[in-house]
């Protein structure tokens, strides 16, 4: 027997306030995320991000395709309700962050690894205040305590809704620094989805592209892309500011 699965009865998708933030309604009926929470977001251009999916639906839902949907949810459904432990567990990537572990061979890919990363730390020890410590090879490498516990504070300042996106930014990337300089538009998004590939590409100029590897490389970018969008939505102008 197959699945039960939604269809539209809904004639009009819609966007309005909602005690303080922004619902979308289908045909004046709240939605509801899937704990029973009422889709309230933060902004109005993230309401009618959300509105534009229910309303591109034809047929039977497909949840698939409406990511800005997906994450709305997971902020109200996950992240709120244990806000704290998601920040440390993003924040964590800072002990061991992508941009720390550097090759010890060969050298020209040093050399690369050098050039594209140095600046960002750099950025972050400036920005962020906080200098992570660079080492070669596998072995861990400390970093400073109030460094991480600068970095914590930061992750731990977002919204949920910030912090659903931010979750995949650094997780995507493996990079806390890299999360953070998504957020802060350091550099255009697909110029730092390529800064966390600085390996990926060097094995593929040596060896040649993997197709496998690189269909599952294309989701994961764009759902870094996603992400992306999604953090910017979240603090979307509103009128009057």
């Amino acid at each position: 027997m197959s699945a039960w699965k939604a269809k539209r009865f809904w004639k009009e998708s819609t966007a309005e306030p909602y005690e303080g933030g922004f619902a979308v309604l289908l045909d004046g009926r709240l939605v509801k995320t899937p704990a029973k929470t009422s889709l309230v977001v933060p902004t109005l251009e993230m309401a009618q991000a959300i509105a534009a999916e229910w309303d591109a639906q034809e047929g039977e839902v497909d949840p698939n395709t409406m990511p800005v949907t997906r994450s709305a949810n997971a902020a109200l459904d996950k992240v709120a309700t244990q806000h704290a432990e998601v920040a440390s567990l993003i924040a964590d990537y800072g002990g061991t962050d992508l941009l720390c572990y550097r090759a010890d061979a060969p050298e020209p890919l040093i050399q690369r690894q050098a050039a594209l990363w140095d600046p960002v730390l750099d950025w972050a020890a400036d920005s962020l205040k906080a200098r992570l410590t660079v080492a070669s090879g596998v072995m861990h490498v400390a970093q400073e305590p109030q460094v991480l516990k600068a970095l914590h504070r930061r992750v731990a300042e977002m919204s949920p809704f910030q912090l659903a996106a931010f979750h995949d930014l650094v997780g995507l990337s493996g990079s806390l620094i890299l999360g953070f300089a998504a957020v802060a538009d350091l550099h255009p998004i697909e110029e730092i989805w390529a800064l966390s590939r600085v390996d990926e590409t060097w094995q593929e100029e040596q060896w040649g592209k993997d197709e496998e590897a690189a269909e599952h490389a294309e989701i994961k970018r764009q759902a870094f892309f996603h992400a992306k969008r999604f953090f910017d939505l979240c603090q979307a102008a509103q009128p009057g500011d």
